[in-house]
């Protein structure tokens, strides 16, 4: 086996090497966990009385607490359109905060002209992209569910995962899609036993599981280098403008 020689080519002239890091596994081990039950936030896509994506959120808030979780479920009624009203509108400012407040998140829509609903992309458009330099969802866990009126599909949940990935959010693997919704519920609004039922409760338990293993990580996970260079010659621009400023100060003085 032959050493492996250090070349031109494994050299790195664009790097910014104060502010490279090469990931270590032992960052990943959390020094003490968070006590706290795991904070799921649940939102939905439908203001219908009879709202099928309501009845999958609150069957999956069940779930949820059944496994040690605390959730909160954001109703959109009264929610105003994108960029209508300023962001500190009551609804707005309750659905941000509820944002802020969880570790994950789980999203439900109706399947409506082969994605997800206007009510639904409201609420996710409401959300900040950038709060202090950063998304204020990234490291956040989430899970995507459906419902359709007719056949299987899964037009919405591959819309929220798109969404999902811009938010920066880590969306689970698994996913639920319930077809024919209105056969999978009874008149209180409770989900039937099913395999749909049974896909539910396994997406619900894969939530609490990614979310147990990356909230006390996220920070670690979620910083980028480019993110760390961009933070880094800001603040040494600053500092030197201070000093600039301090030094012509002392002259005129």
């Amino acid at each position: 086996m032959h050493d492996i020689e250090t070349t031109a080519a494994d050299s790195f002239p664009s790097l910014d090497e104060p502010y490279f890091e090469v990931p270590d596994p032992d960052r990943l081990a959390p020094g003490r966990p968070s006590p706290h039950p795991p904070r799921i936030l649940l939102l939905y896509g439908s203001l219908r009385e009879r709202s099928y994506s309501r009845f999958l959120a609150e069957e999956s808030a069940r779930l949820l607490r059944r496994m040690g979780a605390e959730t909160r479920i954001f109703d959109p009624h009264g929610l105003p359109l994108p960029d209508s009203v300023p962001a500190d509108h009551p609804k707005v400012a309750e659905l941000r905060a509820l944002s802020q407040w969880s570790e994950g998140q789980v999203w439900v829509s109706p399947e409506r002209h082969g994605t997800i609903t206007g009510i639904l992309k409201c609420q996710i458009d409401w959300l900040p992209l950038e709060s202090g330099g950063v998304r204020p969802t990234q490291g956040r866990t989430l899970a995507v569910m459906q419902v359709s009126g007719g056949s299987q599909s899964f037009n919405a949940v591959n819309a929220m995962r798109v969404l999902g990935r811009w938010m920066r959010m880590v969306t689970i693997p698994n996913q639920s899609s319930v077809a024919k919704a209105h056969q999978e519920f009874d008149e209180a609004g409770r989900m039937k036993p099913s395999p749909y039922y049974d896909r539910v409760v396994d997406v619900m338990e894969e939530l609490v599981k990614f979310t147990l293993l990356v909230r006390d990580r996220s920070g670690y996970l979620t910083s980028r280098y480019s993110e760390r260079r961009e933070a880094g010659l800001k603040e040494a621009g600053e500092a030197h403008t201070l000093v600039a400023a301090a030094m012509s100060g002392g002259r005129t003085g």
